[in-house]
């Protein structure tokens, strides 16, 4: 829904990635397409700071060219097995019928037949119930060392608090992302039984899994922190001590 009414997808792009700038100080990349499938790739294809178009007319010679393993909805098993089955690429997905790929691959099958053709008619649902609130970072030059590592943290955690605090939602497990400069990724996760509600605490605890999980011989190209397992805020009020006026005899 275009509240501002703004005439322009790019336009509504650039205003949400200076306000993300303004009142985070951390870059975000857009995508602008005519679906959601399309917007989503395009959005990481100018990383970190960038804003791509896939206008109508290229949809079709860009989803064609595609790598498989780029598909939005595609992981890494799902891709190998199409690989194994001689899809590489859009055009090769283009085609399979759709039953024959929902003997393969179940109900995601419909979803590949339909994105192969560049159609994705899923709706943009902005009230939708949260299930993790996190930020992630991509760096314009990857980090070889921990020390900017934890810096980069220490920032994200900072901007996850504030979501939090935003939505009054606090979650009791935390995920670190760590995406390498050859676009490998792991995460790793740690579940505590109380509220991440304190920065000191979701800061520490994500150092803590950096430290024991980064392979240091590689450099980092992205990091990401989500608190997941959420829960509404149980934080009472405080409450006001109240100045009673007493009869002699209490006194």
């Amino acid at each position: 829904q275009n509240k501002p009414e703004i005439p322009s997808a790019m336009a509504i792009a650039r205003e949400i990635k200076g306000v993300i700038q303004q009142e985070t100080g951390l870059t975000a990349s857009a995508g602008v397409s005519i679906n959601k499938f399309l917007s989503k790739i395009a959005s990481g294809l100018d990383k970190p700071d960038g804003l791509y178009l896939i206008t109508p007319e290229a949809a079709a010679a860009f989803v064609a060219n595609l790598p498989i393993e780029k598909f939005y909805g595609v992981g890494a098993a799902t891709a190998q097995k199409m690989q194994n089955l001689g899809i590489q690429t859009g055009a090769d997905l283009k085609q399979w019928a759709e039953a024959d790929l929902v003997t393969h691959f179940g109900k995601a099958g419909r979803y590949y037949y339909g994105v192969a053709r560049g159609v994705d008619d899923r709706p943009v649902n902005p009230n939708q119930i949260r299930k993790s609130i996190g930020a992630e970072q991509s760096f314009a030059a990857d980090l070889e060392t921990i020390e900017p590592m934890i810096a980069a943290l220490e920032k994200l955690a900072a901007e996850v608090v504030t979501r939090m605090e935003k939505h009054q939602r606090y979650g009791y497990t935390l995920t670190l992302k760590i995406k390498y400069a050859d676009y490998q990724q792991i995460t790793r996760a740690q579940t505590i039984d109380v509220l991440f509600k304190d920065q000191q605490r979701l800061c520490n605890r994500a150092i803590s899994l950096l430290e024991e999980h980064l392979d240091r011989s590689r450099r980092v190209r992205l990091l990401g922190l989500t608190v997941s397992n959420l829960a509404e805020s149980t934080l009472a009020p405080p409450v006001q001590q109240l100045c009673l006026e007493l009869p002699p005899f209490f006194r």
